[in-house]
């Protein structure tokens, strides 16, 4: 917030919807709710770093703390702040700040990228020029947003008024955010035409393919862009080259299927699209850290989750 009465005001906020998530949260891991797309976080300790694809969203901080590193940049956020995610991201994340006493408590908010579009055709934004900007960032709750949060949450104490209004409030928390000091930040993503819109298309187009051979001329003449513009805005968006972040997506989901669903690595190399095991084994040791038998142990030991959904 700009002024300190403000801020005063939105740490009380949040403070009462502090509340509400440790309610919800007696436990502590994600849980996802009654409100399609909304997931409530809990955790007692700082974690170590996790990498994770996020999905556009906002998430939210109500007590404690979370860093999330894209890029080599670290963003920080803790109450009355939330991050803002346009794409599909992947990133290193750990919770920075949390006691048993006080458990580091969030949420995540889905955002809907037609429902963005919608708001932008029927006149609710005029859509950006210029560069395309990063696809994540740190942004202070705004009262008009934090009330509409706020109402959110309330409905998962009221279940029964979640299917008429839960659509409605996340439009207007789409809405506050598009009007918003950040909003460069999601316009980008719908205006049609836009290099970032371009860009989103062909982040979706690796989402769904990312374990074919990519060609960069072919993903290029997929989205309408120059290879050298590709790959321009696309570190712009996503601080990545498509190869990169083909990289990540792949290592990310083989990961997933050797903790969660018991294939060895060379099995979930190939699922993924690497046809050298010893490629897949370096690559994945730069990435995690570790090689894939030892990493996999790590994560069973600790009961990790497999999914790489985070808040």
């Amino acid at each position: 917030m700009e002024h300190d009465g403000g801020r005063l005001v939105a740490t009380k906020d949040v403070m009462t919807l502090a509340a509400v998530v440790e309610r919800h949260t007696r436990a502590d891991g994600d849980y996802e709710t009654a409100v399609p797309g909304l997931w409530l976080y809990r955790s007692s300790t700082p974690s170590e770093e996790h990498a994770v694809v996020y999905v556009p969203s906002l998430c939210v901080v109500m007590q404690g703390a979370k860093e999330v590193v894209v890029g080599g940049q670290v963003y920080r956020y803790d109450p009355a702040q939330s991050l803002l995610v346009s794409v599909d991201m992947p990133a290193l994340t750990h919770v920075a700040d949390a006691t048993p006493d006080r458990p580091c408590l969030a949420v995540r908010i889905p955002i809907d990228p037609a429902v963005v579009g919608e708001l932008l055709a029927d006149g609710s934004a005029i859509p950006p020029l210029g560069r395309p900007v990063r696809g994540l960032g740190v942004i202070d709750l705004e009262p008009p947003l934090l009330d509409a949060v706020s109402r959110l949450l309330g409905l998962l104490d009221a279940p029964h008024e979640i299917p008429a209004l839960a659509p409605l409030v996340l439009r207007e928390i789409t809405f506050r955010l598009l009007t918003g000091p950040e909003r460069a930040r999601l316009r980008q993503i719908a205006a049609a035409g836009a290099p970032a819109h371009r860009v989103a298309r062909a982040i979706r187009w690796l989402r769904d393919h990312f374990a074919e051979p990519l060609r960069i001329e072919t993903l290029a003449r997929h989205v309408g862009m120059s290879p050298s513009a590709l790959h321009l805005h696309f570190k712009s968006v996503t601080a990545l080259s498509p190869l990169q972040y083909q990289k990540r997506l792949r290592l990310q989901e083989a990961r997933r299927l050797m903790a969660g669903e018991g294939l060895d690595a060379g099995e979930a190399a190939f699922r993924v699209g690497y046809e050298s095991p010893s490629q897949f084994g370096r690559e994945y040791l730069r990435m995690f850290g570790s090689p894939p038998r030892q990493d996999i142990a790590a994560l069973k030991a600790e009961a990790e989750p497999a999914s790489t959904f985070r808040i």
